[in-house]
């Protein structure tokens, strides 16, 4: 299992604060700068990322490019009406990609075994895991053996954005890096 994680700033003060957290990132197959405060921090550092790669926006190429190459993805995250509306988008916009199944992120802590079962049934390319970070962290890192997909992604509101009930910021503010305003 590929592990991608979307730090922004949030996740990477939480991680400086808890041990098991910090592992995880660790063992991140890849960590992208979700923030322009990321960006920032890795100039002072002197270690400089070239640019902020959102969650947001790397599961619309991930979708675009796996409406081409037919992939297929499986979704948990956001309530119940807004991941059967994500997923009813999705399918509209990108009627090539294989929706492998979809399960909000409002479960108990018994339905779990069973989700992860669906998820290893349905073997997706891609796990896309919409519950907030760094809970998505957590889950994917305590249930990442038994998952069956070959990648897994944090993208925290991004399913709440494409279902209808959040708005992403407006274009200008995210050229000027004041999306998290």
């Amino acid at each position: 299992l590929y592990h991608v994680v979307t730090a922004n700033p949030e996740i990477v003060t939480a991680a400086n604060k808890d041990p098991k957290l910090m592992r995880i990132l660790h063992e991140a197959g890849l960590i992208t700068p979700d923030g322009i405060g990321i960006v920032l921090a890795s100039r002072w550092k002197k270690d400089p990322v070239p640019e902020r790669v959102t969650g947001y926006d790397m599961l619309l190429r991930l979708l675009d490019a796996g409406n081409r190459k037919r992939w297929s993805f499986y979704f948990l995250g956001t309530d119940e009406a807004t991941s059967r509306k994500a997923i009813e988008t999705i399918a509209a916009r990108y009627p090539n990609v294989r929706i492998a199944g979809r399960h909000n992120g409002y479960f108990r802590p018994e339905e779990e075994p069973g989700i992860v079962e669906s998820i290893a049934a349905a073997a997706p390319d891609f796990l896309i895991v919409a519950m907030g970070a760094p809970a998505a962290e957590f889950w994917i890192w305590r249930n990442k053996e038994k998952l069956g997909a070959k990648i897994v992604m944090g993208v925290g509101g991004s399913l709440d954005i494409i279902g209808g009930k959040a708005k992403r910021a407006p274009e200008l503010w995210q050229r000027l890096n004041i999306e998290w305003l």
